[in-house]
């Protein structure tokens, strides 16, 4: 008889996620220009990030985890658009799942649990940038209602080449 699958539990990050939440970005600075980072992290150095998502306001983190294991199984992000003060009803967003999450609606739950934490906020907008090619980003993306405004051509450079990166943006209110 097959034993019946919890479903992925979504919450707020906490700062005892800081060690997975580093493992899991890392991979992305190591492995892909997904990240334009080319170093990778100390969960130290990581820290400042992490505490500048709490459980309240525009920035947020959601982490989707493993309910039988805990094993974090991706996170999402809403961060500052632009320091400068006119930009502040804008945040760029991202999310990240883990390399043997894909394909399981992982994604699809932490912007779903992301946007809905985000409904109350004093925010107009939603920006995402999607480096090139990443086909699967930019269909969670259009399924969350961002519609694709432009591309920076060759606009970063890892692994010894350059990078486009196509952007999204979303009405918030």
């Amino acid at each position: 008889m097959p034993t019946e699958r919890t479903e992925v539990q979504v919450r707020p990050g906490v700062e005892g996620d800081l060690e997975a939440l580093t493992a899991l970005y890392n991979h992305y600075v190591r492995e892909t220009a997904i990240t334009f980072d080319t170093a990778i992290f100390t969960p130290e150095e990581r820290r400042p990030w992490l505490l500048s998502h709490p459980e309240d306001g525009p920035y947020r983190l959601r982490v989707a985890t493993d309910p039988d294991s805990q094993e974090i199984l991706g996170y999402a992000t809403s961060s500052p658009f632009r320091a400068k003060p006119a930009y502040a009803t804008s945040v760029e967003t991202t999310v990240y799942v883990a390399p043997d999450a894909g394909r399981r609606g992982i994604g699809t739950l932490l912007y779903k649990a992301l946007f809905e934490a985000l409904s109350g906020e004093d925010l107009h907008r939603a920006y995402a940038g999607i480096a090139q090619p990443n086909e699967a980003s930019a269909r969670l993306h259009e399924r969350f209602g961002f519609r694709y405004v432009g591309t920076y051509r060759e606009v970063g450079r890892k692994f010894g080449r350059y990078w486009d990166v196509a952007w999204y943006e979303k009405d918030l209110m």
